[in-house]
């Protein structure tokens, strides 16, 4: 059964949203889970997505994601109307959501994504909600306005102050934990270095963290392994035992080790897709 694309547009440089029909997945989704998808049933790659947002009254769900390799590349051609040949889902532990308080929720850059559906739903459980959303300058930031519709509090940081605050994320983080009352919980999602210091952050006030690794998922069924991580001394599969943890125990080095083995084989398989399909030159 293919999926048809009901909407699509491109948020920033290399990022990208869709809204697609899946009937099934958006009546049973929740904050925190993921899709995987293939675009060609014959020889397409399959790769996990985070669902962004659902809407059960118009069987449609919304995929937010980065142009990075070959796939995604693929992906982002696409137009209104096209169809994806493979949706499955929705998988992983769905966020524990419950009224805690005051919640801190932190993103950075394609984090904002998956960050939006919990920061939505934390919301409707009663809490306080306070975002705080980085990104390396204006034209990188994504989701703004949605946040701010559902923030009680909002703070925009740019690594070049090109708009918002000039400053990192965990600038104003300690700032909110250093506030009486301190925060009930923080949600991190974003760059696996930017999510190690929120957490170093967050743990010197003793502010429990939740962390999404999706970035890590492969296959998404925990058959590969290549998204195994150490959680408090031992072995975790990403798309199985999360995508979420708390980000007190999680050992970011290792995770940011495996990481890197990705990045040759990511760009070398977007190069020969550019090359291939020929983007940008005249016909």
């Amino acid at each position: 059964m293919s999926h048809k694309i009901v909407s699509s547009r491109q948020l920033s440089e290399n990022v990208f949203t869709a809204e697609v029909e899946a009937p099934l997945i958006a009546a049973a989704r929740k904050p925190g889970q993921f899709v995987i998808i293939s675009i060609n049933n014959e020889y397409g790659e399959r790769i996990p997505l985070t669902i962004a947002d659902a809407d059960p009254a118009r069987g449609t769900i919304r995929l937010i994601w980065q142009r990075v390799g070959k796939t995604t590349s693929e992906l982002s051609a696409l137009k209104t109307g096209d169809t994806i040949a493979s949706v499955a889902g929705p998988l992983g532990c769905p966020t524990h959501i419950e009224k805690f308080g005051t919640v801190i929720c932190i993103g950075g850059g394609i984090g904002n994504a998956p960050l939006l559906p919990i920061a939505k739903a934390l919301k409707q459980a009663g809490n306080k909600v306070i975002s705080i959303l980085g990104a390396r300058n204006k034209e990188l930031l994504i989701l703004e306005d949605e946040f701010a519709k559902i923030s009680d509090e909002l703070i925009v940081t740019t690594d070049d102050g090109s708009y918002g605050r000039k400053a990192l994320v965990t600038e104003p983080l300690k700032e909110v934990c250093q506030r009486n009352p301190r925060p009930d919980q923080a949600f991190v999602i974003g760059p696996a270095i930017m999510m190690k210091f929120c957490c170093e952050v967050t743990k010197q006030f003793n502010v429990p963290t939740q962390v999404s690794l999706n970035t890590i998922m492969v296959d998404g069924t925990g058959m590969c392994g290549g998204c195994r991580v150490e959680i408090d001394g031992k072995p975790k599969f990403v798309c199985v035992d999360g995508p979420e943890f708390d980000g007190h125990k999680v050992n970011f080095d290792l995770m940011m080790k495996r990481l890197n083995a990705y990045k040759d084989l990511e760009k070398r398989a977007h190069e020969q897709y550019l090359h291939n399909c020929k983007i940008g030159l005249d016909k």
